[in-house]
């Protein structure tokens, strides 16, 4: 009789593996954090981004509690920055990103609003109450509305012809979407007096509600990360004469240094002056540049994404993003790198100017050791007098008391003469104070010379 072993059951997968990163679920789970909507065309796409600079979840979280039916709504539900409220009629989606928040609202498009229709007036059609867009808390940075029709992508000329219409007669610019050609893209990106721009897209009726999701996400992002990169030109613009006046003055600085043509205290107190400036303007915008370049990259990305192909007459929206946006992507680049020079000049002139004041230092180090050393000499001459009538002092009243003492021995009879035995005593006398100094100085002083 042969047995079977069976393993045991295992009560979680997580025991089958080491303990989780305290970020792992959060990072596994990003890739699916803001899900593609699904469009049905013909639908309506009202989009507005606004900057959430000061702007709490709970601010947003109270405005979305005023849709119907959302009362109830926590904050906690908009813990993961992603949120896609079902109504009756249509879709609202919140995402909170870190610099701003957007806002898509998925209706259906209005009868009046069709391929072909001139310029249809939009906003009565609108599922939300206008009072509930314009209290959005924030500031907005981009609003688009983008009808999705479906057309015949084979008749470009008629199709093209009822796409200017749609949007006012206006330039357009146009693309294929896709490598299939699955859809296209129109836009004249004006900003009409409602605040709104406008986008067309014009694909067959059988078009997939993914894909249809997937062409208005990447348009809307489009125009956001276009219009989020640019908020670096304002600030390189005002950052100019700034930089001018402060690279004329380094120029400056950097001649009365050749020169010797100021104190260096002065030239150092304005090259402080100088520096605080650059340094406080690299610190309130360097991160403003470094979100041009990376937004940059996401509309290149964008546009890479589109697989865009040229509509005959017309230019596809790539190229006029392009066009338009590198000039001013790369003037911001251009002042990112000028701050940047001008930062590191500054540091390189304040070495400069450092190793000039060390100098004038050592040398003025150099010269008051001189006058010590000279002063000691002095002192040693000094002293050596001052020991020499030491010695003449001492030996003085030393044979001073000799000589009393000689006095006092010829006044108890002792035949003595004390002035001749005191002049005798003092060649002994001054040996002896000058042996005794001597000696001091050896315990004072042990290496001293003799």
């Amino acid at each position: 009789m042969t047995s079977t072993l069976i393993p045991s059951a295992v009560s979680s997968t997580a025991s089958l593996l080491p303990p989780d990163d305290p970020h792992r679920r959060v990072l596994h789970n990003e890739v699916h954090a803001r899900p593609t909507a699904r469009i049905r065309l013909p639908a309506l796409v009202v989009y507005v981004a606004v900057l959430n600079d000061g702007i709490s979840r709970e601010q947003e979280c109270e405005h979305l509690r005023r849709l119907p039916g959302q009362a109830a709504l926590t904050t906690e539900q908009l813990a993961g920055n992603f949120l896609r409220l079902r109504l009756d009629g249509y879709t609202v989606k919140w995402e909170r990103h870190t610099e701003f928040t957007r806002y898509s609202i998925v209706q259906a498009l209005p009868n009046n609003a069709v391929l072909g229709a001139a310029n249809p007036d939009l906003l009565p059609a609108l599922a939300v109450t206008p009072e509930w867009l314009r209290e959005i808390p924030g500031r907005t940075i981009a609003a688009i509305m983008l009808a999705m029709v479906d057309g015949d992508l084979e008749a470009q000329d008629d199709t093209l012809a009822k796409a200017k219409t749609w949007l006012g007669d206006t330039p357009v610019m146009a693309s294929v979407l896709g490598q299939t050609g699955h859809s296209w893209a129109v836009s004249d990106f004006l900003l009409r007096p409602d605040g709104f721009e406008r986008m067309l897209v014009v694909a067959p009726a059988d078009i997939s509600a993914t894909r249809a999701g997937r062409v208005s996400q990447r348009l809307l992002e489009l125009e956001t990360y276009r219009l989020m990169a640019l908020r670096g030109l304002p600030v390189a613009k005002l950052l100019g004469p700034m930089l001018t006046q402060s690279e004329n003055a380094l120029a400056d600085i950097m001649a009365s240094l050749e020169n010797k043509a100021a104190a260096d205290q002065e030239l150092l107190d304005t090259l402080v002056s100088l520096a605080a400036r650059v340094e406080r303007a690299t610190a309130e915008h360097v991160y403003r540049f470094a979100a041009t370049r990376a937004y940059d990259g996401l509309v290149a990305q964008r546009i890479t994404e589109l697989r865009e192909k040229a509509i005959p007459g017309t230019q596809t929206m790539g190229d006029f993003m392009q066009r338009r946006l590198s000039p001013a992507i790369a003037t911001v680049a251009a002042t990112a790198q000028r701050l940047a020079s001008l930062s590191e000049r500054v540091a390189r002139t304040s070495a400069l100017l450092r190793t000039r004041v060390d100098i004038a230092t050592e040398v003025q180090n150099q010269q008051l050791l001189e006058k010590l050393t000279r002063g000691q000499e002095l002192q040693l001459r000094l002293q050596a007098t001052v020991e020499g009538l030491s010695i003449a002092a001492i030996s003085y009243y030393v044979v001073s008391l000799l000589l009393y003492g000689g006095k006092a021995l010829k006044a108890m009879g002792l035949p003595i003469n004390p002035e001749m035995a005191a002049g005798a005593m003092i060649p002994l006398v001054l040996w002896a104070s000058w042996t005794t100094i001597r000696q001091i100085h050896k315990k004072l002083r042990p290496g001293a010379a003799d």
